[in-house]
């Protein structure tokens, strides 16, 4: 005779199909969304245009959210459950928690991108050395921007996972009350995240490192995210899925600018008074090419020079005696 189930775990046993088809559709698209922005920054070798404050924020953002998921009580019903249904059962019902985990992971991949390919001091110092870049001064260097965000993520990552385990064992009871101030803080930083995303790039007019494709997936994905949340903890879990109703609203502005851009430039092009970053490269190459090839040049002429005096000085033959037994 099978062991009989828990109230919480009943309906765990059998779950709807669409419910798991949604959240198992939202593991892959959450990865899938995360795949160009890491290539962008890898591909440019630059984290340029992405605002410290968003990286800080989002990695910040990203650890209370994890840390809402893994703490709430309605998530760990549902990981004691493991215990008496089937591991297809299992498996579905873990799906909310997978979301959230693989958003946390791809994101901290970002931390560590960002970090690895800031620009450096001297990288801004060699720009200001170019041409190309007289009409528009480089912006500050801030070589500590990398070594603060960093630090400051790691110790929120600790702090937050030392208090969830002390909750969690000692004073269950107050795990619901830490889950939602771990959610509202999430939310909040999510909206505060984007702010100095989206006022940097409006400055710049130019995405830069920042990842169009990124934006199209996890736009409309965002609020699908949420509800895919929002099946699976109810109202009483709004401070897991309402952070990311706001950064999928967050995200549409940046894509909405990103578009806007793009149009001016289009527009610009066709005036012929557009000249994009490619094309300020471009420039600055061939400013050091021309400036290798006068180089050579001037010490040719030199080496011309030279030769042409070692040969006009020779001895005079005619003063030149030779005595003998000398």
């Amino acid at each position: 005779m099978a062991p009989k189930l828990s109230e919480h775990c009943i309906p765990l046993e059998h779950p709807h199909w669409f419910t798991v088809t949604l959240a198992a559709f939202l593991v892959v698209g959450i990865l899938v969304s995360y795949l160009p922005q890491h290539y962008k920054i890898i591909s440019r070798k630059s984290s340029d245009g992405l605002s410290p404050w968003w990286i800080l924020l989002g990695g910040l953002s990203s650890i209370a959210a994890i840390g809402n998921i893994l703490t709430l009580p309605t998530s760990r019903a549902d990981m004691l459950c493991c215990r008496e249904i089937g591991e297809g059962a299992c498996g579905a019902a873990l799906l909310g928690v997978l979301q959230i985990a693989v958003q946390f992971s791809c994101f901290m991949i970002i931390v560590f991108l960002y970090i690895t390919f800031a620009p450096r001091e001297e990288d801004g110092e060699v720009l200001s050395t170019s041409t190309a870049t007289l009409t528009k001064p480089p912006p500050p260097s801030r070589p500590r921007d990398p070594l603060i965000v960093g630090t400051a993520i790691i110790l929120s990552l600790l702090v937050v996972a030392l208090t969830s385990l002390i909750l969690v064992i000692r004073y269950p009871q107050h795990t619901q009350s830490w889950a939602d101030l771990l959610g509202s803080v999430s939310g909040v930083l999510a909206a505060i995240q984007y702010l100095p995303q989206i006022y940097f790039t409006a400055k710049i007019k130019d995405l830069k490192s920042l990842s169009v494709g990124t934006l199209i997936i996890q736009a409309p994905g965002a609020f699908l995210f949420a509800y895919s949340l929002f099946l699976r903890v109810g109202a009483e879990g709004w401070s897991t899925w309402l952070v990311y109703m706001v950064t999928g609203a967050l995200q549409m502005v940046l894509l909405g600018m990103a578009a806007s851009f793009h149009a001016t430039r289009q527009q610009e092009k066709r005036q012929g008074i557009y000249r994009d970053s490619s094309d300020d490269e471009d420039a600055a190459d061939s400013e050091r090419t021309t400036m290798a090839s006068n180089s050579d040049g001037a010490a040719d002429e030199r080496t011309a020079l030279l030769r042409q005096q070692r040969d006009s000085y020779r001895p005079d033959e005619d003063h030149v005696r030779i005595v003998p037994g000398s």
